[in-house]
């Protein structure tokens, strides 16, 4: 009787390590398969509507025009399909200051290729390259700064006359605690 309830327990165990291990790779796998597999960008498309490209880090997005930053509920929603445009800044590639923002991660069940496109935006570096397309138009950036700062700090956005384009995404990875900000200028 004991030797059979000790093998009960062993087959439980065994299961609880075998559910464990397929929910790590539920988890993970999709960070993984970012880093193993990156998308593919196809350079020669038509790109109708507005797409960022970012080289050094591979990602290729669809913009969202005119997202309200100040509405959770609507550029949630918006994310899901590309990175948001921030309504009442510059339209990408028009003169003055255009803020896009983007996931950097979010639940596993919920990754695309789209709504984690600055997963790895904190790799970019001073005078890497930022690519905006407006209907087949290439607008070229080069990263001038990198900046750290609070989710409620925006003094950033007091001079939208100034032409840049800022990236922002919540940092650190897989947190809400930061926002990290990437500026560019028109080359």
């Amino acid at each position: 009787m004991l030797q059979r309830n000790a093998t009960l327990v062993q087959k439980f165990g065994m299961l609880l390590m075998a559910l464990s291990i397929i929910g790590l790779l539920y988890i993970y796998l999709p960070f993984v398969k970012l880093f193993l597999f990156p998308v593919n960008i196809v350079n020669d498309i038509n790109r109708h509507g507005y797409f960022i490209e970012i080289p050094k880090i591979n990602a290729y997005a669809p913009i969202v025009i005119d997202v309200d930053p100040w509405k959770k509920s609507e550029y949630l929603e918006k994310l899901k399909t590309g990175v948001a445009h921030a309504k009442g800044t510059a339209l990408p590639g028009d003169t003055g200051t255009s803020f896009l923002f983007a996931h950097s991660s979010d639940v596993p069940w919920n990754i695309t290729s789209y709504n984690t496109a600055f997963f790895l935006l904190g790799r970019l570096k001073l005078g890497d390259e930022v690519v905006i397309y407006r209907d087949n138009e290439k607008v070229d950036y080069r990263v001038t700064e990198t900046r750290i700062v609070s989710p409620t700090q925006a003094s950033f956005l007091e001079d939208l006359s100034v032409d840049q384009l800022i990236l922002q995404t919540c940092w650190p990875v897989g947190t809400d605690y930061k926002r990290l900000l990437i500026f560019a200028e028109r080359i």
